[in-house]
């Protein structure tokens, strides 16, 4: 773990939810295997013989990750449109999450795997994420400390709510890019966090496991949390190395930072150290 101590603690610790909190690959792929399983070996199902076999050529970890890249690809270009003030309805996550699940079955030949019914329940598995083993009891110690935590995420409101409920997420507050009416990485969804907060933008941090999003809230004048997290960054090793050497981010928490739990339980600690200064 690397710190930089020149700044005062912030205030408000403002969590990416997806992949940084919660281990959504992990979620995911278990579920639509076992969800595929049950329907092609349940006795009252009718699957058709041509996405039987299909099905069987599918490898749902990469199902997965298609998934969550047109989450990726959903949300930047709603983010750039919002830049270029182009008028637009605003879409949950949500509603991507269905319309993305049912593109995606067809472009594999098995949107005949389920009911329709079964699609909108499939499609909400991202309700129900699992978190990684250090957040929960992390996010409890940074609140005892008297931190305020709050997810800024671009999942929807119900969606994080119900996260927060089976994941024993403790949050003091519930922000989605919903409630501002634009996605991360657009400016407004970071500074209308902290002014919904009453906090300057130096008073709060952003915590996330990807750089582009801690690169954003960078520039809106949030100090600055990284967690590594397994097959989380999208950006290359070199990139990825010059931002650590250069001290780019506040607090950077490695994977080898785990002897009592890593992840967020190390920034708990860190952050009670700097504290007692």
């Amino acid at each position: 773990m690397s710190t930089n101590s020149q700044k005062p603690p912030p205030k408000a610790l403002f969590f990416d939810v997806f992949g940084t909190v919660v281990d959504w690959r992990k979620t995911v792929t278990k579920y639509l295997e076992r969800r595929s399983f049950e329907t092609l070996n349940s006795g009252s199902s009718s699957v058709a013989t041509a996405v039987r076999t299909k099905c069987a050529e599918v490898h749902w970890p990469t199902f997965a990750q298609e998934w969550r890249s047109s989450y990726y690809a959903f949300t930047r270009d709603q983010a750039k449109r919002k830049d270029n003030d182009q008028a637009l309805a605003f879409k949950t996550v949500d509603d991507h999450h269905l319309d993305s699940l049912r593109a995606l079955l067809d472009q594999h030949g098995i949107s005949g795997l389920w009911r329709e019914d079964q699609v909108i329940q499939v499609s909400r598995i991202w309700h129900y994420l699992e978190a990684w083993p250090d957040s929960s009891r992390g996010l409890m110690a940074l609140k005892d400390q008297g931190f305020i935590i709050c997810t800024l995420s671009n999942g929807n409101i119900e969606l994080l709510t119900d996260m927060a409920v089976h994941a024993d997420l403790p949050w003091t507050h519930v922000f989605s890019a919903e409630k501002f009416g634009a996605y991360k990485p657009h400016p407004s969804v970071y500074t209308s966090a902290c002014r919904e907060l009453g906090l300057e933008p130096g008073q709060c941090a952003m915590v996330a496991a990807h750089l582009a999003d801690l690169e954003a809230a960078r520039e809106c004048g949030l100090q600055t949390i990284y967690i590594e997290r397994a097959q989380e960054e999208s950006w290359p090793p070199e990139k990825m190395d010059g931002a650590k050497s250069k001290g780019w981010a506040d607090m950077w928490v490695s994977v080898g930072d785990d002897s009592k739990g890593g992840g967020i339980l190390e920034v708990a600690r860190n952050l009670e150290g700097e504290q007692k200064l």
